[in-house]
């Protein structure tokens, strides 16, 4: 419920100000990303050097069935409080090991309502688009660690726990260290679904 997501977020900000752990980009398709000193966001299009750069849908799939569809997939985010807690199940994830491009810490990505905008460093600003889904590929990290970032709960919902994906509104250089401040959309807030 919202009470638990704001409880979650308010414990999170109390421990990290929200801020950019680690950046990464891959010019090839591949699903580990390399860690880099900075990354270049350019509004509309993604995270400048990476394969998932571009208007319409970069994504090896959904470009097979929707190959003209916007790329609502521009930049994937993770939050570096996930990695301590699969450790302790024995997975050793480092930043840009899953793919993404910004690793944060103390932002309750998960849970912050669709649209939800952040402010990372001095100019860029991205807007969350949905959930990433957990694909097969990351089992290649460790066996059993795509099942570890699906949560079922008893009641039969489904939490995916593998970031968020999102959109840039406003371009910029985003480098470790770099602030974010977060921006909520107006309500009534919608929760993030797949993408």
């Amino acid at each position: 419920g919202a009470g638990h997501a704001s409880a979650a977020s308010s414990t999170l900000g109390a421990m990290t100000e929200p801020s950019v752990v680690a950046v990464a980009r891959d010019g090839r398709h591949r699903f580990s990303k390399p860690v880099q000193h900075e990354i270049t966001l350019v509004a509309g299009l993604g995270v400048e050097g990476d394969a998932h750069f571009g208007e319409t849908v970069q994504h090896r799939y959904d470009k097979r069935r929707t190959p003209n569809a916007p790329n609502n997939k521009q930049v994937h985010l993770m939050h570096a409080e996930l990695f301590s807690e699969i450790a302790a199940d024995g997975f050793d994830v480092a930043p840009g090991d899953l793919g993404e491009n910004i690793t944060t810490a103390g932002v309750d990505l998960l849970h912050l309502p669709l649209r939800t905008r952040l402010h990372l460093g001095e100019s860029a600003v991205i807007e969350l688009t949905g959930l990433r889904s957990p694909c097969t590929k990351i089992d290649a990290l460790g066996a059993g660690l795509m099942k570890r970032l699906i949560r079922r709960h008893d009641d039969g919902s489904v939490e995916r726990l593998a970031g968020v994906m999102a959109i840039i509104v406003a371009g910029g250089t985003v480098a470790p260290g770099d602030e974010i401040r977060i921006e909520l959309p107006s309500d009534p807030f919608e929760p993030l679904e797949p993408v």
